[in-house]
């Protein structure tokens, strides 16, 4: 039997728009199914009567091209739906984490300008809370309950059902690569969070570049545990779907207890996970049957420390790759991993990518910097943060976009994180990454979670000050955990304050928050191995 050809155009065309990817798939696979969600399939020709559905609803809302719209929802065929359904109108959609409240979500519902939110119910009492904030929100539509009561007085209240309108045609904006389609908040783990202003032509390259990461093509089944507000969810998962035609899986949520029985139900052939994901996945006791799956393939990001033996124990190969929301990803590394720490090497048909110091001075390999990218097409990186052009100035000061992450890069051109530029701290010449800092004192059997930075030193440059959170019910000396680190750890890396603390300050997405621990630095309860006489070995 042929082998039927699925059509995706050339890297740098005008035809890498929602628009063009629906036509094309209409054309040539309506009746495939595109997403498979716990209950049912959905087909191509399904989502795009559904999107359009919805066009005409948000249309006699007043949505308009240019507009913003808000989505606060969970995972859902709706939700691709009300994406695909912004394309179509040239509205630019504004996801919402769904951990997101107080004043972080007052934040960027003001920040995104929008007037418009779309929402399940049980995030409307968030919006009481900060109600005197979101004097700019007019219409809350509610998707899964019929709500009476509004979250704000001054907004009116719209029943999903009403949006759906009964016409299933609808004659969609054509947009260009270099309009805009989302703002993705970051989640600002070293400051306020950003919206970065993505292109359909960044959105369609995230996806496309995530389909020569894993090979994927339309006789695959693309498994991915993500939320859909994060651009990996969306984007690197349903979109490359969509691209490739491929049939997308859509999950509840990440679960290690069901993750492979839904790769074996739907018969997933590829996977994106995140590095934890996969590391809890492998945590688990082995069984005789690991290997018995139909996984062939998975994109890790980042690799961990038993890579080799995760591809052999699960039988699938494995590639990963380095980049963010601004910058899109400019790496890969193939599945023939150099080892489990690197993010690949630059896609030189579409980046460069260069190591600098803090002058931006392009540093030798072996030395860590920060990296910097420069696409070489256009519109396949971000247009911008969001309401900030200073911020959009600093970033790409020097014309280069400053990626805020150091990379080494070794002599073969192979590169590897090493930290967040604001993460790491140099000691004495010295430059230490607070990652690895952490992942030596989380080592520690009675330690939960830890978070390393940088302090300033009456010595010049810094110290290392470690904050502790011990696990339940356990105690721990700060000479017991210097004792267990000095033999694991080069003796500048070892902390010289250790604080405990019951618990750390945190991102809504669950990320440690370390810029309000830098800003507080040394405090009464800081321990000083110095002040204590405890000496290093070197």
């Amino acid at each position: 039997m042929a082998v039927r050809v699925i059509e995706t155009p050339a890297i740098g065309t005008a035809e890498t728009t929602l628009y063009h990817v629906f036509a094309r798939r209409l054309a040539d696979s309506a009746d495939k199914p595109w997403v498979a969600s716990e209950d049912r399939a959905f087909t191509y020709r399904e989502i795009d009567r559904l999107s359009n559905r919805l066009a005409n609803g948000l249309a006699r809302l007043g949505v308009e091209r240019g507009h913003t719209v808000l989505l606060m929802l969970n995972n859902s065929i709706d939700f691709i739906g009300l994406w695909c359904a912004l394309g179509k109108l040239g509205a630019i959609e504004v996801p919402i984490n769904c951990s997101y409240k107080g004043q972080l979500l007052a934040r960027v519902m003001t920040d995104s300008r929008a007037q418009l939110i779309i929402a399940d119910a049980e995030y409307l009492p968030r919006f009481r809370d900060i109600a005197a904030e979101l004097a700019g929100i007019e219409t809350i539509v509610v998707h899964d309950a019929d709500v009476a009561d509004p979250p704000l007085e001054r907004a009116r209240m719209v029943q999903f059902h009403e949006i759906l309108s009964e016409g299933d045609t609808f004659s969609a904006v054509r947009l260009a690569p270099w309009d805009h389609a989302a703002i993705m908040y970051t989640s600002g783990t070293t400051g306020p969070s950003k919206g970065v202003m993505i292109s359909h032509g960044h959105a369609y390259e995230y996806a496309r570049g995530v389909i020569d990461m894993i090979e994927i093509t339309h006789a695959d089944v693309y498994y991915a545990p993500l939320p859909l507000f994060h651009i990996a969810g969306q984007w690197a998962v349903i979109y490359a779907a969509a691209i490739a035609g491929a049939t997308a899986v859509l999950p509840d949520a990440f679960s290690v207890s069901r993750f492979w029985s839904t790769v074996r139900r739907h018969r997933a052939s590829c996977a994106f996970l995140l590095g934890a994901m996969a590391n809890l996945l492998y945590r688990q006791p082995p069984e005789p049957g690991d290997a018995d799956n139909s996984l062939d393939r998975a994109l890790v990001v980042p690799l961990f420390p038993e890579i080799e033996a995760f591809k052999e124990r699960f039988g699938c190969r494995v590639s990963t790759t380095w980049g963010g929301t601004e910058m899109n990803c400019p790496t890969r590394s193939g599945f023939d991993l150099v080892n489990s720490k690197t993010c690949g090497r630059v896609d030189e048909r579409l980046y460069e990518v260069r190591i600098v110091d803090e002058n931006d001075n392009e540093l030798p390999p072996g030395v860590p910097g920060e990296a910097v990218v420069r696409p070489k097409l256009p519109w396949i990186v971000m247009a911008g943060y969001w309401n900030r052009p200073d911020w959009t100035v600093n970033a790409w000061r020097n014309l280069w976009l400053h990626s805020g992450d150091m990379l080494m890069k070794d002599a073969g051109g192979n590169l590897y994180f090493v930290d967040r530029t604001k993460d790491a701290i140099r000691r004495r010449g010295e430059n230490i990454s607070s990652m690895e800092v952490e992942q030596e004192i989380n080592a520690h059997p009675d330690v939960l979670e830890c978070a390393v930075i940088p302090v300033a030193s009456q010595e010049t440059e810094q110290e290392v000050m470690a904050v502790v959170v011990p696990k339940p019910g356990r105690r721990i000396a700060p000479e017991t955990l210097i004792a267990f680190l000095e033999p694991r750890m080069a003796y500048f890396m070892v902390p010289r304050y250790v604080e405990f603390a019951a618990e750390l300050p945190k991102t809504p997405t669950g990320k440690i928050q370390k810029f309000g621990l830098r800003e507080r630095g040394l405090t009464s309860a800081t321990w000083d191995r110095v002040a204590a006489g405890i000496r290093l070995k070197r």
